[in-house]
């Protein structure tokens, strides 16, 4: 047996954000459980916690999707380090990811980390095929700002930027040509899109990735991050972003995302509701 707790995750209130299980003692779980336990919770990830390999570290901490172990991703993040501090680990607290170590900040108020890891551009898919995936016509995606890009800071995201609020509800994936992109466009997720409309600092968002068997995500910490540090690269300044993800789905999330410039680094914050406390009887 081991004991899990699952968090709502950039939200306040229970029943929005993202839902994250977490394994705070993983150590006894076989190894080739561990996918088979984030399959059967099916939530976007499932994390496994694990005494640190390094002194000076909180902990080390493994994320699973429902079909594949990631390197990083930021609603388990924030989600796992709020459920530690629940449990008595001291703030700051360095957690050691695929990615390398990352130090998070937990208040009153929620959870923070901040990645300094270079933004890698992994190509620029067609815009006729990256509009049929989202089920929107061509003159639905801005390019003013970017074309659609593939980026990543650990996970790989298509950014894409649309024209308005009705575009992005209107997004309807097409999983034949999500799966054409896939086989085109090749990276550790299976042609993820993080579709957004900006106003500023105001940013709406969907995240859709089917092949990884996550139809849509309500709140993505990753791709946040990811578009941060682009916009950061792109307008060449520091920014201030609030992100709005889910309400299509109604779990409705709110992500903070702050940049700095030469370097950049991206600080995401957010909030965590514990929902759930039992035992995975194996």
């Amino acid at each position: 047996m081991a004991d899990y707790v699952v968090y709502d995750v950039f939200t306040d209130t229970a029943f929005g954000g993202n839902q994250l299980a977490v394994f705070p003692e993983a150590s006894s779980l076989h190894e080739n459980a561990l996918q088979k336990i984030a399959a059967e919770f099916n939530f976007s990830e499932t994390t496994f916690v694990y005494p640190p390999r390094h002194d000076g570290h909180a902990a080390r901490v493994r994320i699973f999707t429902p079909t594949s172990e990631v390197d990083f991703a930021g609603h388990p993040l924030i989600g796992t380090v709020i459920a530690l501090s629940k449990l008595g680990y001291p703030s700051p607290m360095i957690l050691e990811l695929g990615i390398g170590p990352i130090e998070c900040l937990v208040s009153d108020t929620g959870a923070s980390f901040t990645v300094s890891k270079p933004l890698q551009k992994i190509s620029e898919p067609d815009i006729t095929r990256v509009a049929t995936a989202l089920g929107l016509p061509i003159d639905a995606i801005k390019t003013n700002i970017h074309p659609p890009v593939q980026a990543s800071l650990g996970l790989p995201f298509a950014l894409v930027e649309l024209d308005c609020r009705e575009s992005l509800s209107a997004c309807n994936p097409d999983i034949k040509t999500i799966r054409e992109c896939a086989k085109l466009y090749p990276t550790g997720l299976d042609f993820a899109l993080f579709a957004y409309v900006r106003d500023g600092g105001d940013i709406k968002s969907r995240m859709f990735a089917p092949l990884d068997n996550i139809p849509e995500d309500p709140a993505t910490g990753s791709a946040s991050a990811t578009l941060a540090a682009l916009l950061t690269e792109i307008l060449g300044e520091p920014q201030n972003l609030s992100f709005t993800q889910g309400e299509d789905m109604g779990r409705p999330s709110y992500i903070k995302a702050s940049t700095t410039k030469d370097p950049i680094t991206i600080t995401i914050s957010g909030n965590a509701v514990q929902t759930m406390a039992g035992k995975f009887i194996l």
